[in-house]
């Protein structure tokens, strides 16, 4: 009997953790394939894949950013495979699993909850004796009836197969993310979420979990995503990983999930000391800040503990945070939630994610939706469109902040900018980003595409608009940030020249001639004016340029009261393109003193 298990990721860089768990459980008695496809791939392309495997059983993993698309699939495959079995697993179906089974007729089995062992239970079955009932944690169809057997008890970890050692899927390793666990289940009942529902928190044996980091490692892969819902719920446990990672990295990359603020300052010291900058990631779910907020859903924080976590974490230099907030709980509207926004970004994460309350189904806020007013998609993502506190009006204003917070902040292509306007021109990031999201729609943007230059120009687009008190210092951080952060010479500049032609000329011949008097550095390049000609951007800047080339947010509270206090020198800035391996940006300052023609 051959087995087909398939899923739509996200992505192509994705991979399905669940499909390898089932395969490693039953590929010892039954032939089993696996068949990853994505959201994006056409459904006809997906059918006639499957089709041609010709397989007995056809099972697919499902989650609420494939469940559409999977249906469709399903629809079709049946016209065309009316003999097949069709098993469905996964959360999205592992609740509320009576209408899933009604919905969907094309549908034999849905595998309640863990699958591992109830698969290959089923599987037995359906060679075998097709006795259904005996099957725990199944769902099934006996004539017109739907049957929904007991559920499963929990597994015993260190008797699933590892779901990391198959031969075919070592020449991707590098090239997709490898989704990893070192438990299942989480401490915490917050009513938002699925992981709330089952108590208690499982851990895989430490010594076969390193043996299959090193096997990955081993064997290529890049960036390893531990999927635990809190990986340092247990001190002990996350500190020997961690020391175990630093000391077998070998080049590949950790994201975790951690609660922020249980983590102990030893811990903390432990990985500012010892820690490889950038082989680790830290994802964070802070969701809110509103004390109401976080009672009402059970979700336990202390945001002060958190804060000092984040916080040292980001004075390390040493990992990469990314902060997750939830617009749309109960009792944040949206002033509410714009306190959240701030105190959030206050800490200066790499990144921020706005995301939008998903109404899930299994979890007590879905069971409660009517008690708050919530109205929400029917279909998956069910994400929320409207509560008591937070209109739809509202919601769409913050959509398109959500939206210029990625473009702008998240991807860094302006921080120095970014900073100056939020600390300086705007009363908060908040009201930065959102009367930015507004403007953007009210032109349109989001209904066309943009290349890396119309960022720029709708940024300066917007700023003429709102009216700055130093505008000539925006514009010139924005030519900065261009700068700094582009590999090649620009074709067009998007800004108006501050140099005239015969000015470039002029300095670029005496940059060629007095190298040292921009610096040494420069002089001991060597170049020769035809050389800059080919290779530099001159431009001036309304201020000592080389006062924000490394800026964060407390150096630039500095600069911003040297200016407050006195309007700087003027700087002329050359910068060099394609003069090193990887092609970044050399950029050097002079006082305009030092370059204007006399």
């Amino acid at each position: 009997m051959k087995v087909v298990l398939a899923t739509l990721n996200a992505k192509y860089i994705h991979t399905s953790l669940a499909i390898r768990y089932l395969k490693a459980s039953c590929e010892h008695e039954f032939d089993v394939e696996l068949a990853e496809y994505t959201i994006k791939d056409p459904a006809m392309n997906i059918v006639s894949d499957l089709y041609q495997r010709k397989a007995d059983v056809i099972g697919f993993s499902c989650y609420i950013w494939n469940i559409e698309e999977t249906i469709q699939v399903i629809s079709m495959l049946r016209k065309v495979r009316p003999d097949a079995r069709i098993v469905l697993g996964g959360p999205e179906v592992s609740y509320d699993t009576e209408y899933w089974m009604e919905r969907l007729p094309d549908v034999n089995f849905i595998v309640i909850g863990e699958g591992e062992e109830t698969l290959l239970h089923l599987l037995r079955e359906i060679r075998d004796e097709q006795k259904y009932h005996f099957v725990f944690g199944l769902a099934y169809r006996k004539g017109e009836e739907v049957m929904i057997n007991p559920p499963r008890p929990k597994l015993d970890l260190n008797n699933i197969p590892s779901p990391h050692r198959f031969a075919e899927d070592i020449p991707n390793l590098g090239k997709r993310i490898v989704y990893f666990e070192t438990s299942r289940g989480c401490p915490f009942s917050c009513q938002f979420c699925l992981s709330s529902i089952e108590v208690g928190v499982r851990y895989f044996d430490i010594e076969r979990t390193k043996a299959d980091l090193v096997y990955l490692i081993d064997n290529g892969a890049k960036l390893i995503k531990f999927v635990d819902r809190t990986f340092n719920i247990k001190r002990e446990y996350a500190m020997e990983m961690f020391q175990f990672l630093i000391e077998n990295h070998r080049g590949c990359v950790f994201q975790f999930e951690i609660t922020a603020d249980i983590m102990r300052p030893e811990v903390l010291d432990f990985l500012a000391e010892n820690a490889p900058p950038g082989i680790f990631r830290f994802e964070i779910g802070v969701q809110s800040t509103n004390d109401p907020t976080n009672e009402l859903v059970k979700r336990r924080q202390n945001f002060t503990k958190l804060k000092r976590t984040v916080t040292k974490v980001r004075e390390s230099g040493k990992i990469d945070q990314h902060l997750d907030l939830i617009a749309g709980l109960p009792l944040e509207d949206y002033d509410t939630f714009r306190k959240t926004f701030n105190d959030v970004f206050e800490l200066r994460p790499e990144e921020l994610q706005l995301g939008f309350l998903k109404m899930l189904r299994g979890t007590g806020l879905r069971l409660d939706a009517d008690k708050y007013g919530y109205v929400y998609m029917d279909h998956a993502p069910y994400e929320m469109l409207s509560n008591d506190v937070l209109p739809f009006d509202d919601v769409v204003r913050l959509k398109r902040l959500e939206d210029v917070l990625e473009k702008y902040w998240n991807s860094h292509r302006m921080d120095r900018t970014m900073e100056h306007l939020m600390q300086r021109e705007f009363a908060s990031p908040f009201d930065f980003f959102q009367a930015f999201g507004d403007y953007w729609e009210a032109n349109g943007w989001q209904k066309i595409g943009h290349q890396l230059e119309d960022l720029f120009v709708r940024l300066s687009s917007f700023l003429a608009h709102h009216g700055l008190q130093r505008p000539d210092v925006a514009l010139g951080l924005m030519k900065l940030d261009y700068f700094m952060n582009h590999k090649y010479k620009p074709r067009k500049i998007w800004w108006d020249a501050a140099i005239r032609k015969e000015e470039t000329l002029y300095m670029l011949r005496m940059a060629a001639n007095h190298p040292g008097r921009i610096s040494a550095d420069f002089a001991a390049l060597g170049l020769s004016e035809k050389e800059l000609h080919k290779h530099a951007v001159v431009e001036r800047l309304p201020f000592d340029a080389a006062k924000w080339m490394n800026m964060g947010p407390s150096v630039a509270e500095a600069v911003f009261a040297q200016q407050e206090a006195k309007r700087e020198e003027p700087a002329v800035v050359i910068v060099l393109y394609q003069q090193t391996d990887d092609e970044t940006p050399l950029l050097f300052v002079a006082p305009e003193r030092v370059m204007a023609k006399k």
